[in-house]
């Protein structure tokens, strides 16, 4: 399988970036923290991400478990207070990681992208919508804590 430092890797990524709603003209600014767990005896491997977005004092969390990984393709479960769980398809390659989410039942939809840099650094695009026209998009940085 292609290594990945991000996700296949336990530990703490950090990350930064712009996070754009269409119905606010102003870029928001947020912070990320990725809590990777070993992978287990199934070949699961649980995630719990962070998210604090500038001026808004709560923390979001989404908890996501990577499943299945067979011929560069793989299966994600995403869980948070918003939508509940949803389980989407992800793929990933020497380049890249990435999923997507389409839930009918409940108008969601999205993707992320997190491609490896030079620097073992990754670049983050994200975009989610759901069926009342809501859409966000972010972009941002992400690299591995340091002890």
């Amino acid at each position: 399988m292609t290594h990945h430092p991000f996700l296949m890797t336990p530990g703490i990524w950090l990350g930064q970036g712009k996070i754009q709603l269409n119905l606010s003209p102003e870029e928001l600014s947020f912070f990320t923290r990725w809590s990777v767990n070993e992978v287990d005896s199934d070949g699961t491997i649980e995630c719990l991400q962070e998210i604090q977005v500038k001026g808004i004092a709560e923390i979001m969390q989404n908890i996501f478990i990577l499943s299945n990984m067979t011929n560069g393709e793989f299966v994600v479960d995403l869980e948070n207070e918003a939508l509940g769980k949803v389980t989407g398809k992800g793929i990933i390659n020497d380049k890249i990681l990435a999923w997507e989410f389409r839930v009918e039942e409940i108008g969601f939809e999205g993707f992320e992208i997190y491609e490896k840099q030079e620097d073992k650094t990754y670049k983050v695009r994200a975009e989610y919508a759901t069926n009342d026209q809501f859409r966000t998009l972010i972009q941002g940085k992400l690299w591995q804590k340091t002890s």
